[in-house]
């Protein structure tokens, strides 16, 4: 019988998965390249009903908040990338779903960080919207990338095991 796309073989550990990370690293960068190059600062350009493309920058963490505080960042991503290697590190053999998410975050954390080196901000260009009858038109969330995507994907992860599987964690 095949075995699933994420199961890992005994003996070769967790840090087999530091590969998803390298691939949402590799990801958000590209993507952020092409926002840029192809993207003017603040206008949107329309893609499907509430989804535009928005090039955007973030100097503090989500919905701007601790504005300015660039190297605070960049040391607490580094902190984060630290402890979640020593976690894939520490995971049972075969612990796939923790791991997957775990490298989410890392990859996501890592994509992020490299911003905030070479440019001082993170770079956003993804808007979603929504209009809601009779309370607001164009309610704008925020403006995010593909590691801020990784990131909350990796945490839903995470948080599910937690709840309902917390013994696969350890």
């Amino acid at each position: 019988m095949p075995k699933a796309w994420f199961h890992v073989e005994e003996g070769r550990g967790m840090l087999v998965w530091v590969w998803v990370s390298a691939v949402v690293v590799a990801l958000d960068q590209l993507s952020k390249w092409m926002a840029e190059a192809n993207l003017e600062p603040y206008t949107p350009y329309a893609v499907m009903p509430h989804l535009n493309m928005m090039l955007a920058y973030n100097d503090g963490a989500a919905f701007s908040m601790l504005s300015g505080q660039r190297w605070f960042f960049v040391v607490l991503a580094a902190v984060a990338s630290v402890v979640i290697i020593f976690w894939l590190r520490k995971l049972k053999k075969g612990a796939a779903w923790p791991a997957l998410g775990l490298s989410l975050i890392l990859g996501g954390a890592l994509g992020n960080v490299i911003d905030r080196i070479l440019h001082g901000k993170v770079i956003d260009f993804i808007d979603v919207y929504f209009d809601i009858p009779f309370v607001m038109d164009n309610y704008h969330f925020a403006t995010f990338n593909v590691a801020d995507i990784a990131i909350t994907l990796g945490a839903a992860i995470i948080i599910f095991i937690s709840l309902f599987a917390s013994d696969k964690l350890e």
